[in-house]
């Protein structure tokens, strides 16, 4: 039987969205129905907003112009 894992969706704010393998954390630019490098089963995708906090960083760099 395969184990199954889930993508999870990295969001940037200036660059493409990245997929993660749960399992074995492998990183993709489009999901697929498995991973290439475990061979988990995908059952979901989780989120993670990355993007929030390239925009903190952002404002405090650019807060002090």
């Amino acid at each position: 039987m395969k184990k199954k894992a889930s993508w999870i969706r990295h969001t940037h704010l200036f660059s493409a969205d990245e997929y993660q393998c749960s399992s074995c954390g492998m990183t993709v630019k489009n999901p697929t129905s498995e991973c290439p490098r475990c061979g988990a089963k995908m059952t979901d995708e989780k989120y993670d907003p990355s993007w929030v906090d390239d925009a903190a960083i952002m404002d405090t760099v650019f807060w002090d112009w």
